[in-house]
């Protein structure tokens, strides 16, 4: 084959912009904090320095006042739990897909996690049960049962932080409600960075983080941002108008 070496062409484009900027809070222990903002204002990428996807080209993200550039890869992802909008799963078995989390867990305490991940019911209506096979990214089973899947993995991980990449994002309603039932058992007693699509998900929050072009532009609770006005509150009212057409 031919090479495309000899077209190739620098890319032209220059790495000095910031992503992010001025990006500065704090999560005290068992805390739920919420990103939100419009598409592609830097939700993702804030959540992603937590478990080293990125690094900070400045400043600093600490766990427990440790800089996470200070610690193994090893010892960070043992505290660190992640669920995304397209939880990945391994062409193996439900229990192969779920021991990655803790290879050493005992059958109770797979059954455990299934169950208050709201899970362990179809599972136990399969044929092979937990030998069942998912399929290449898990493409055997539907987007709500991969989710909640993902949520039983990272129960038996038991991580002591949680981040959470809008993993209801693409649910039906049905879904969404039973993958929001298991998160209330999985973020209970944890501090949690969840980067939010629907709003009605996060009225909880300790603190809310608007995200707008790589900087926050409101922080509070639901309330107090719903009674500040601003970029909060039009997300807000049109989510509720959607809802009601």
């Amino acid at each position: 084959l031919a090479s495309l070496e000899s077209v190739a062409q620098p890319e032209s484009r220059t790495t000095d912009e910031l992503t992010l900027q001025g990006i500065s809070f704090q999560a005290n222990p068992g805390d739920l904090i919420a990103l939100v903002g419009p598409s592609g204002a830097g939700k993702s990428t804030i959540s992603a320095l937590v478990p080293r996807l990125y690094d900070a080209t400045s400043g600093s993200v600490k766990l427990a006042g440790v800089d996470v550039k200070d610690v193994t890869q090893e010892s960070l992802h043992r505290i660190v739990g992640v669920v995304t909008q397209d939880a990945h799963m391994y062409h193996d078995t439900i229990r192969a897909n779920l021991l990655y989390a803790k290879t050493e867990a005992s059958e109770s305490e797979i059954w455990s996690s299934c169950e208050s991940a709201q899970i362990a019911d179809m599972i136990r209506s399969l044929p092979d049960g937990l030998d069942t096979v998912v399929g290449d990214r898990g493409h055997r089973l539907s987007g709500g049962e991969k989710q909640r899947l993902a949520i039983a993995r990272l129960l038996l991980k038991a991580p002591d932080v949680v981040v959470l990449d809008e993993a209801t994002a693409h649910l039906d309603s049905e879904n969404e409600s039973a993958v929001q039932a298991a998160l209330a058992i999985a973020l209970k007693g944890r501090t949690s960075i969840v980067v939010a699509h629907r709003l009605s998900t996060i009225r909880q929050a300790n603190q809310i983080l608007v995200i707008d072009d790589g900087q926050i532009v409101q922080r509070g609770t639901h309330d107090e941002l719903l009674a500040a006005g601003g970029v909060y509150a039009d997300l807000y009212q049109r989510q509720f108008a959607e809802a009601k057409d």
